[in-house]
C-alpha cells in the first residue's frame, strides 16, 4: 500500500484563521458554478465531493447580498433575505460532514451589476457606463444614504451566512468585479468626499465593509478579504508594488485571512498556453513579509512539489485551487495517500470558464463528472461495478477511447482497445504539439498511466481495425471512437458552401501532420474556435508569412469565453500575423484569392502560396456504419452492441468527448 512521501507533511498541517482551524493548507478559493441557485442541490453536491477528497476549505462563489447586486443573466448564489439561508446552509453542512470548512463569498459587484431581474439602478462610486452591459446603461453614483444601505446589506448577508453554518465569511474586492474595488480604482471613483482621492480614501469603504463583518460575525466565524494586488493597468490600476502593495499595508492586520489574487478575471485564470504553474508567485510574494495573517494565493498548482516550495519558502500559508480541484475533487487525498501518479492534472484549457460565460454548468476536460455529482450521481473516483461478463473491444485510441476504456476497466470488463496510429491520444498527442498547449496532453497521459496499472485492459497501438478484423475478434460489446478529420473546403456555419478554387487546400491535419508549407500562407477560420490560431502561430513560427482571415467580425470568438481571445491576437500581432476580421473567401484561382468583405465594398485580391481552411471536421464513422447495416453479421459473430462514440458521432471539444465515452460507459 503506497504512503505519502514525508516531504509532503507540511500541506497537511492545520492553520488557524481568526477563531476557526482549518485541518490543512488545501483551500478550494471561491469559483464559479453555471448554475448556483438554479440548482442548489447539484451546487452543493460538488462542493461535497471538494471536500471528500480532502479539501481542508470549499468555498462558494459570488453570493448576492441584495437586489442591487443582481449580475443576470449570470447565475449567482444569494444571502439577500432570511429566506436564502436554508438553501446556501445546504452546502455548508455537506462540507462540515467530511471535516472541512465552508466559506461563503459576499460580492456586490457594483459596475457590473446590471440588475437586469431586479430593475433598479445600478450603484457605483460614480455615474460610468456599466462595465459588462451591452446595453448603453450608467450606474449611478452613490451617496452617503447609498453607502449606509450598502454596509447594511453586506453585514446582514454576513449574518446569514453564519446563520447557515458558514466558517470564513468573504469579503470581496477582486478581479475588478466588486463595488469595492471600484471604489478603490481612481478610473471609476472621481469623488470628491471622504470615499474618493487618496488612497486611504478610497479605501474607506472596504475598510468599513471589513470592519462590520468582523462585528457582526468575528466571534465564530473568520472574516477574509479577496483581494487583487496587480491589475496590469500600469498607473490607472493597482500594482502589486504600487498602491495594491499600499492597501495589503492599510488593511494588513484587519483581515483574518487574505486571499490574493491578480485582476481581471482573464489574468487571474490565465490559460496553459500564456502561463505554467504558480504563474501568480512574482505578484503576491510580498503580501506574507507585510502580514502576520495567513495568505492563500493561486496558480494552478497540481504538483505538490510545488506547493511544498511555496508554503517552505514563505511565500503562502496555503494552497489555493479552482481549476485544480475541479480537475481533481481528490487531490489532497491522493497526495496523503502516496498516489501522486493517480492525480488527474488541470490542463489549464478554461472549458470551465467557458460554460461560465455560457450560463451553464460547469464541465472539466479531465473529469467528466463535473456537476454530475447530485444529478447523476456520478462519483470521480468510484464507478458502477460490471453487470455482465461482456469483453469489450474499442477501436480508437483518441481522447474517447480512452476515457471509454479506463470507465469501463474500472468497472471490471475485460477491454481490448485498438488504435490504429504507433501511439495513442488521437487528436489530444496532436494538438498538444502546437505551440503552447503542451499541457493538454496530460489528458491522454494521465489515461494511459491509469490504464497500464489495469490487469483486465489490453493495448494495441498500431493496430488498424477493418470490420472483418472485428466480427472474428470474439468481444461481446464493440466501441468505435475513431475520431474525425478536418474537411478540406470551405464551409461556412450556415451550412453554404464556401469558394470555388482550383489552388491546393490544407487541413489542420496536414499541419499536424508535420507539413509545414513555406511562403504567404492564408488561413482561414470558419470555425471559430481554437484551432485556426494555434495553426497560424505554428506556421508563422515556422518562417512562413502568414494571414488569418474570418468571415466573422472577430477572430476566434469562442477565445473570448475561455479569457483568452484578447491573448491569442495580441500574440498573432506580435509574430506579424496579418489578421483579416469579416471577409469571406470567394474565389481562389491561379494563385490567388478574393477576400470579400461581409460589410460590403470592394474585394481584396491576394496573392497566395498555400491556403489552409479551418472549416469544420467529417465524422470518422465509416466502420461503425459498416458494422450497423448488417445485424445479422453482428448476432452471427455475437455481439451484442457497437456504440459509436466522441468525435465519429459529432465532432467537439475534447471535453464533449471524454464527457460522451464516460457516459457510455456508466450506461453498460
Amino acid at each position: 500500500m503506497p504512503r505519502m512521501d514525508p516531504r509532503y507533511g507540511v500541506l497537511f498541517e492545520p492553520v488557524r484563521i481568526g477563531p476557526v482551524t482549518a485541518p490543512n493548507r488545501f483551500y478550494q478559493v471561491p469559483h464559479c458554478t453555471g448554475i448556483a441557485d438554479r440548482a442548489p442541490a447539484d451546487v452543493a453536491a460538488m462542493r461535497e465531493m471538494k471536500a471528500m477528497g480532502g479539501w481542508g476549505v470549499v468555498c462558494t462563489e459570488n453570493i448576492e447580498i441584495s437586489q442591487d447586486a443582481d449580475i443576470s443573466p449570470y447565475p449567482a448564489l444569494r444571502f439577500s433575505s432570511d429566506a436564502d439561508i436554508a438553501r446556501q446552509a445546504r452546502m455548508a453542512d455537506l462540507v462540515h460532514k467530511h471535516g472541512a470548512l465552508a466559506g461563503a463569498e459576499l460580492a456586490h459587484m457594483g459596475l457590473y451589476s446590471a440588475n437586469r431581474t431586479s430593475r433598479r439602478p445600478s450603484i457605483g462610486p460614480s455615474s460610468r457606463l456599466l462595465i459588462e452591459a451591452i446595453e448603453p446603461v450608467q450606474a449611478r453614483a452613490m451617496d452617503k444614504s447609498d453607502i449606509r444601505t450598502l454596509r447594511q446589506d453586506h453585514r446582514a448577508a454576513a449574518l446569514r451566512a453564519k446563520a447557515a453554518g458558514f466558517d470564513i465569511i468573504y469579503v470581496y474586492a477582486s478581479h475588478n468585479l466588486s463595488i469595492a474595488s471600484h471604489f478603490l480604482a481612481r478610473r471609476f471613483n472621481d469623488r470628491s468626499d471622504e470615499y474618493g482621492g487618496s488612497l486611504e480614501n478610497r479605501a474607506r469603504l472596504l475598510r468599513e465593509l471589513l470592519e462590520d463583518t468582523k462585528e457582526a460575525v468575528g466571534d465564530r466565524c473568520a472574516v477574509a478579504l479577496r483581494f487583487a494586488v496587480e491589475e496590469f493597468l500600469g498607473p490607472d490600476g493597482l500594482t502589486h508594488d504600487g498602491e495594491g502593495a499600499e492597501v495589503v499595508e492599510l488593511l494588513k492586520d484587519l483581515p483574518d485571512l487574505w486571499d490574493v489574487n491578480l485582476s481581471d478575471w482573464s489574468n487571474d485564470s490565465q490559460t496553459a498556453r500564456f502561463s505554467q504553474e504558480g504563474y501568480q508567485e512574482p505578484f503576491v510574494r510580498f503580501v506574507k513579509q507585510i502580514t502576520g495573517k495567513p495568505v492563500v494565493g493561486v496558480g494552478r498548482f497540481t504538483s505538490p512539489d510545488t506547493m511544498v516550495s511555496q508554503i517552505r519558502r514563505g511565500l503562502l500559508d496555503f494552497i489555493g485551487a479552482a481549476r485544480p480541484s475541479i480537475a481533481d475533487p481528490f487531490l489532497p487525498l491522493k497526495i496523503a495517500e502516496g498516489r501522486i501518479d493517480d492525480i488527474r492534472e488541470c490542463i489549464g484549457c478554461n472549458i470551465c470558464l467557458s460554460c461560465e460565460n455560457s450560463f451553464v454548468p460547469i464541465r472539466c476536460t479531465q473529469n467528466p463528472t463535473m456537476m454530475e455529482e447530485g444529478r447523476a450521481g456520478w462519483h470521480p473516483e468510484i464507478m458502477p461495478a460490471r453487470r455482465s461478463d461482456d469483453r469489450v473491444l474499442i477501436v480508437g485510441g483518441g481522447p474517447a477511447g480512452l476515457e471509454c476504456a479506463l470507465s469501463l476497466a474500472r468497472r471490471g470488463h475485460h477491454v481490448t482497445l485498438a488504435e490504429a496510429r504507433d501511439g495513442f491520444g488521437g487528436r489530444v498527442s496532436r494538438e498538444a504539439a502546437l505551440p503552447g498547449i503542451a499541457a493538454w496532453g496530460r489528458v491522454r497521459d494521465y489515461r494511459l498511466g491509469q490504464l497500464v496499472k489495469l490487469p483486465n485492459v489490453e493495448l494495441y497501438p498500431g493496430s488498424r481495425m477493418e470490420v472483418a478484423d472485428i466480427l472474428g475478434f470474439g468481444a461481446k460489446r464493440v466501441v468505435i471512437a475513431t475520431g474525425a478529420t478536418w474537411r478540406p473546403a470551405v464551409m461556412a456555419r450556415d451550412g453554404r458552401r464556401g469558394a470555388d478554387l482550383d489552388i491546393p487546400v490544407l487541413t489542420p491535419d496536414d499541419i499536424m501532420d508535420g507539413l509545414c508549407p513555406q511562403g504567404r500562407i492564408l488561413v482561414h477560420d470558419t470555425e471559430g474556435g481554437y484551432i485556426g490560431g494555434l495553426i497560424a502561430e505554428k506556421l508563422q513560427l515556422s518562417g512562413a508569412s502568414v494571414t488569418f482571415s474570418t468571415p466573422a467580425l472577430t477572430h476566434s470568438g469562442f477565445l473570448s469565453l475561455t479569457l483568452e481571445q484578447d491573448r491569442v491576437l495580441r500574440r498573432l500581432t506580435g509574430l506579424g500575423v496579418a489578421l483579416m476580421a469579416g471577409r469571406e473567401l470567394s474565389v481562389g484561382l491561379n494563385g490567388r484569392v478574393q477576400l470579400v468583405s461581409v460589410l460590403g465594398g470592394d474585394p481584396l485580391d491576394c496573392a497566395v502560396d498555400h491556403l489552409v481552411v479551418v472549416a469544420d471536421r467529417v465524422p470518422a464513422d465509416r466502420l461503425s456504419q459498416q458494422l450497423l447495416s448488417d445485424p445479422a453479421n453482428l448476432a452471427e459473430a455475437g455481439i451484442k452492441s457497437v456504440d459509436p462514440v466522441g468525435d465519429c458521432v459529432a465532432p467537439g471539444l475534447i471535453a464533449h468527448a471524454i464527457y460522451a465515452a464516460h457516459r457510455l460507459a456508466r450506461s453498460f
